[in-house]
């Protein structure tokens, strides 16, 4: 693990398992052993946003080593989606599967939400088998809604927006919501499970 300062009340972890020191850093600011703001996995790394003291939490972690002691599961997130992605029948080829067994990777895989970014609701779902390239050129505007392929990565974006991901879908999930707490349907952790629609 490397420890990074950001600005006056950050820390920047950088980690093999974002997740797990996620969920760790989160259990132990449910039981009342860390104050922190707001807890931000990334791909490789996990920010600590609004910490008190950040030179005594650095030289805390240090030395801490993850609980291993299993997280408490939340039931799975359902996504219907209708698989008729322009870029479906791409993803079959550069797989060397059909279509149809494309779909049924995709449905039949546990996806966990690895992280968050890019927009508002969108969630970096980890799980399935492939490393999909992107587009060369990315589109302009890519349509709400679109269940997409990009590297080890599954997505769906929350609202209209360029994107040079493998559209092999699209659902009508509403995955980011003011009036909603919290606001975003999928968060750090959760498992998802897409379902045909």
């Amino acid at each position: 693990m490397q420890l990074r300062p950001v600005g006056a009340d950050a820390l920047l972890l950088e980690v093999d398992t974002p997740l797990d020191w996620f969920a760790a850093l989160d259990a132990e600011r449910e039981a009342g052993r860390l104050s922190v703001v707001d807890i931000v996995p990334g791909a490789r790394t996990v920010l600590l946003d609004g910490v008190p003291d950040p030179a005594a939490l650095a030289a805390r972690l240090r030395d801490w080593e993850i609980d291993s002691a299993p997280v408490p599961q939340e039931p799975p997130i359902v996504v219907d989606v209708h698989f008729d992605g322009v870029d479906l029948p791409f993803v079959a080829a550069h797989t060397g599967l059909t279509p149809d067994a494309v779909v049924d990777v995709l449905t039949g895989t546990d996806l966990t939400v690895a992280f968050c970014g890019f927009a508002p609701g969108f969630a970096y779902l980890s799980g399935l088998p492939w490393n999909v390239p992107r587009l060369q050129t990315p589109r302009t505007r890519v349509p709400a809604g679109s269940v997409a392929l990009a590297a080890e990565f599954t997505g769906v974006y929350p609202t209209p927006s360029p994107g040079g991901w493998r559209i092999v879908g699209h659902s009508s999930a509403e995955l980011f919501s003011v009036d909603r707490e919290p606001p975003a349907l999928l968060g750090p952790g959760r498992t998802v499970r897409f379902r045909a629609a």
